[in-house]
């Protein structure tokens, strides 16, 4: 499960989209990659949230962009005229986190778009109860179709509980039942959630979580949590997440309750 590195050799455009402003490079292997910015407003833990959840959602068979460590130059900083802008990619210089670009994709629309069917759907509401995901919304759907399947976008504000964590409450709320997921945007077709849950505990191993939470870059790990080392670090991600998976009837329970009462 090793992430690829690249080094990004062309800026291409800014999406001015919320306070993150992911930016489309070129790399070296010719690719064009969304890159979240270390820089950014958010910081290194919106990078975390984005490799953590985004890799474990591939482990799960969910459909997410390649995600690559991308090396970046504050030089490419000089071709954007904007401040807002150019300021985030000089402030990024080092490891950042791309997401392979997929051409010709459109935002999810709830209304317009085809339906998921109900194993896809049930699958991506729990997990983003598992990972504890404001932001698949039907105002904010973070979801794009893509040779007519979902692909899921933009984890960075998952995993909220770190941004207060401490090594003296590494479990605080892994037993959440995610009240949140009543807001989700593929709720109503959410008809197989037991056999999501089945399908995620089976997939989501101690061992997978801990090879996700490996790839983790020391650079992404030195703001203050209290954490003796990057390695402890990582432990603790693992530890709170293989938590999360136990506690999953927890959020089913929830999800299942959500469900019936928007249908």
């Amino acid at each position: 499960m090793a992430l690829r590195t690249v080094q990004a050799v062309r800026y291409v455009m800014p999406f001015r989209e919320g306070s993150s402003v992911p930016a489309l490079v070129e790399a070296d292997d010719l690719g064009l990659y969304v890159v979240k910015l270390h820089g950014a407003a958010q910081g290194s833990r919106a990078l975390v949230a984005e490799l953590l959840s985004g890799g474990l959602a591939r482990a799960a068979g969910l459909d997410v962009p390649e995600l690559v460590l991308v090396e970046l130059d504050r030089a490419l900083a000089a071709s954007e005229p904007d401040p807002e802008i150019s300021a985030p990619l000089e402030a990024s210089e080092g490891l950042n986190l791309g997401l392979d670009y997929l051409p010709g994709s459109v935002t999810f629309d709830p209304v317009a778009s085809p339906r998921p069917d109900a194993a896809t759907a049930s699958r991506i509401v729990l997990f983003d109860a598992l990972v504890t995901n404001v932001d698949r919304t039907p105002r904010n759907p973070n979801l794009l179709l893509w040779h007519r399947r979902p692909w899921l976008i933009d984890h960075g504000a998952t995993l909220y509980f770190h941004h207060g964590w401490e090594p003296s409450d590494p479990l605080v709320n892994s037993r959440d039942p995610y009240a949140e997921v009543r807001h989700h945007v593929l709720l109503p077709w959410a008809t197989a959630l037991p056999e999501a849950a089945r399908h995620l505990a089976a997939a989501l191993t101690r061992d997978v979580i801990e090879a996700v939470a490996q790839q983790l870059p020391d650079a992404w790990l030195g703001e203050a949590h209290g954490f003796d080392d990057p390695s402890a670090h990582r432990a603790a991600y693992a530890a709170w997440l293989s938590a999360r998976v136990e506690a999953m009837p927890v959020y089913l329970e929830e999800a299942e309750r959500a469900h019936a009462r928007r249908v």
